[in-house]
C-alpha cells in the first residue's frame, strides 16, 4: 500500500491537507486537550496528516509541500469556521483565502 501511495504524491498531499483540517477542528473540540475523545482523534489525525505529508515529500519539493499543506488546511479551516462555527464571512476573508488558493495552484503548476 505504501508503494501505491508514493506513486501519487499530490493525492497524499491532498489527504494530508484534509487531515490537517480535521485535526484543527478536533483541536478546538478538545477544549485544550481536556475532552478525551476529541484529544485522541486530534492526535491521530495529526500523526496521519504528517505521515501522508512525508510520503509526498519523497518526490515533491519541500517548500511546495509545506505551502500546499498549510494552504489546504487554512482554506478548509476558514470554510469550516464560517459554515459550522458561525465565524464571520467578510469580503476581506474571501479575498485572502482566494489569494491563498491562487498561491497553492501556482505552486502546483510550477512543480
Amino acid at each position: 500500500m505504501i508503494d501505491l501511495l508514493t506513486g501519487a504524491p499530490w493525492l497524499c498531499l491532498g489527504v494530508a491537507g484534509l487531515l490537517e483540517t480535521g485535526w484543527v477542528v478536533l483541536l478546538k473540540r478538545s477544549d485544550g486537550f481536556s475532552v478525551l475523545w476529541a484529544s485522541v482523534l486530534c492526535l491521530a489525525a495529526m500523526v496521519a496528516s504528517f505521515w501522508f505529508m512525508s510520503l509526498s515529500l519523497r518526490t515533491l519539493p519541500m517548500g511546495t509541500v509545506y505551502a500546499v499543506w498549510t494552504g489546504i488546511g487554512a482554506s478548509a479551516g476558514l470554510f469550516w469556521g464560517i459554515a459550522m462555527e458561525g465565524e464571520p464571512l467578510t469580503a476581506v476573508r474571501v479575498v485572502c483565502v482566494c489569494l491563498i488558493l491562487a498561491g497553492v495552484a501556482g505552486l502546483k503548476l510550477g512543480s
